[in-house]
């Protein structure tokens, strides 16, 4: 009598899969197909329907709905882009540049709008001018958080900070670890430069990570083809 053949060590059996099963796995990757897609679209929608409230800037007689009987979707959003660019094209103008400068100093004066106002106005500059690779959130770096031995995402936000600086003997680089997967709250974070490893991931790369709460990691572009890394790149 021949003895049946034995399996190798670790090779599951072959078993039909389960309807329950089956129907769990097929509903999961629906759902990984269909989320990215509704979280796209609720928020094309949201950033819509804010820009759109720039029609309240029209005259009731010129708005879409009373010209044509019936609501048009995107025109709030032209309208949006048309009223931001002609600003920068103000804003360009020594005259109009002046004229902004004025309304911003009278809007500062005022208790508590003022303070609200200036923290949010300094907050857009560091964020949206572009000054080079090495400004505010232009880089993505790794730092030990919330403790020796823990490592977190970081992004560079300043560098120049005297008083810290003079008052620890140190030469510190201020970082903001985000939380995730809300990376627009998080904490900052006062690191001396040796201590703050730059890393080659960009910034919408970090992001992507931060969102997907690690699910998605970036590739590793400039690995070394020899596998041999590098010390670690000290902060600037």
């Amino acid at each position: 009598m021949q003895s049946e053949p034995q399996k190798a060590p670790g090779t599951p059996d072959p078993q039909p899969s389960h309807p329950a099963r089956a129907f769990r796995n097929h509903l999961i990757g629906g759902l990984l197909v269909w989320i990215p897609i509704m979280i796209t679209v609720w928020v094309v929608r949201f950033l819509s329907g804010i820009l759109d409230t720039s029609l309240l800037l029209l005259p009731p007689a010129w708005r879409p709905e009373n010209l044509v009987g019936t609501y048009v979707p995107g025109v709030g959003i032209i309208l949006s882009l048309l009223v931001l660019f002609l600003t920068g094209v103000v804003m360009k103008n020594l005259f109009g540049g002046r004229m902004v400068a004025g309304l911003e100093s009278l809007v500062r004066r005022i208790p508590v709008v003022g303070a609200v106002y200036g923290g949010a106005k300094t907050f857009s500059e560091t964020v949206l001018a572009d000054k080079g690779k090495d400004s505010a959130f232009k880089q993505v770096v790794l730092v030990e958080f919330p403790r020796k031995g823990v490592f977190s995402i970081g992004f560079i936000t300043a560098k120049d900070l005297e008083e810290v600086q003079a008052r620890t003997a140190q030469d510190v680089t201020c970082v903001f670890v985000p939380t995730t997967p809300n990376p627009t709250t998080g904490f900052l974070v006062l690191y001396p430069r040796n201590e703050v490893t730059l890393l080659d991931m960009t910034v919408d790369e970090a992001f992507k990570m931060l969102l997907t709460l690690g699910v998605v990691v970036p590739t590793w572009k400039q690995k070394p083809s020899d596998g041999v890394l590098a010390p670690p790149q000290a902060g600037p």
